[in-house]
């Protein structure tokens, strides 16, 4: 036991004084201390000595323990210092090299163009209110005047659930919504997501965003309407901007209308953007039509309104000369630290 005892003495020293970090060391010291431990192993064995043997024996492990530990705390004593010191070296600042920047971030486009259009309603009395993304079939179409069967629900053929719930197609049940609260006279907003099966392209996604608005009123005339709808594309696109009206029809208003822009691209002039007819759709609109107001309770020989609901991301590809809207999604960073 004796022998066994200094042979451990020696070993553990020398691996002791050739540790080199303190990971090292604290290896070094489960295997000599811990409960696995060779020097743990060997104050176990005093069990098994006669009552004469067990006191020396005992003794001279605990002056092998005591050694040991010295060296151990010396040992460690000077590898924290060395550690120390060439931490200190390799984390040394230069103060006199240039500092770095941190990158900051922007606004997304669709972001800014959306924060823009609330804020030019706002600024002519619109309040703005937000709706859920998965609707009722009745307030997406039916409170809208799209009856079952109705051919615009073949032509947004949207997404849907079985137990009668549908993915949005617009932010159009906003209206029906805020009409049924039957509070008047109604100026509102409703930017939102909306979902449709549309194929994607340059100008098209199953998922964009649209911005609707509705006013109902006493003696609100379609003059209004286009009055209202040129003032906000001016303030958002700039007085030396086109624009056009043109006849359209849509079920839950009457008459109906569209309104296009000069497209951004070729300035009128026909291109791939504009599938050669040199403007580009940027909403629909039109007068309620009498049935929406029926349904909501509001009674349309006394007052009249109107409505129209845009694509945001068509907006912000005309905003910033934007060719393909496909370029709003890929969430290339480069592209979109230009805006």
């Amino acid at each position: 036991m004796q022998a066994q005892l200094n042979e451990l003495k020696t070993k553990s020293l020398t691996a002791i004084a050739q540790a080199d970090s303190s990971k090292a060391l604290e290896e070094i010291k489960i295997s000599i201390f811990g409960k696995k431990g060779e020097l743990t192993a060997l104050l176990k064995s005093l069990g098994t000595m006669s009552k004469e043997e067990r006191p020396a024996f005992g003794a001279m492990v605990n002056e092998v323990r005591q050694e040991l530990e010295a060296a151990f705390e010396a040992r460690k004593s000077a590898v924290s210092e060395a550690e120390l010191l060439s931490r200190l070296a390799n984390e040394q600042i230069d103060v006199t090299m240039p500092g770095s920047r941190r990158a900051r971030g922007v606004l997304h486009p669709l972001t800014q163009v959306i924060e823009e259009a609330n804020e030019i309603f706002l600024g002519m009395g619109y309040e703005i209110v937000t709706g859920p993304d998965i609707e009722t079939i009745y307030y997406n179409f039916d409170a809208l005047n799209h009856s079952p069967g109705h051919p615009a629900r073949d032509a947004q053929d949207t997404f849907y659930t079985e137990d009668g719930f549908v993915l949005r197609t617009s932010t159009s049940p906003m209206q029906v919504r805020v009409m049924e609260a039957g509070k008047l006279p109604i100026r509102v907003i409703a930017p939102g997501k909306v979902f449709r099966s549309d194929p994607v392209d340059a100008t098209h996604s199953p998922v964009f965003h649209q911005l609707e608005g509705l006013v109902v009123d006493k003696g609100i005339t379609m003059g209004d309407l286009k009055g209202t709808l040129l003032m906000f594309a001016k303030e958002l696109f700039g007085d030396n901007a086109r624009f056009r009206f043109r006849p359209h029809y849509f079920p839950f208003t009457e008459p109906s209308a569209e309104m296009d822009a000069s497209c951004f691209a070729c300035d009128g002039k026909g291109c791939r953007i504009c599938k050669g007819e040199g403007w580009i759709e940027l909403l629909g609109c039109g007068m309620v039509h009498p049935n929406v107001l029926k349904m909501s309770g509001i009674d349309p020989v006394v007052y009249s309104g109107f409505a129209f609901g845009m694509g945001l991301d068509r907006l912000a590809m005309q905003r910033f000369n934007i060719s393909d809207m496909r370029l709003l999604f890929e969430n290339d960073v480069k592209f979109l630290q230009q805006f």
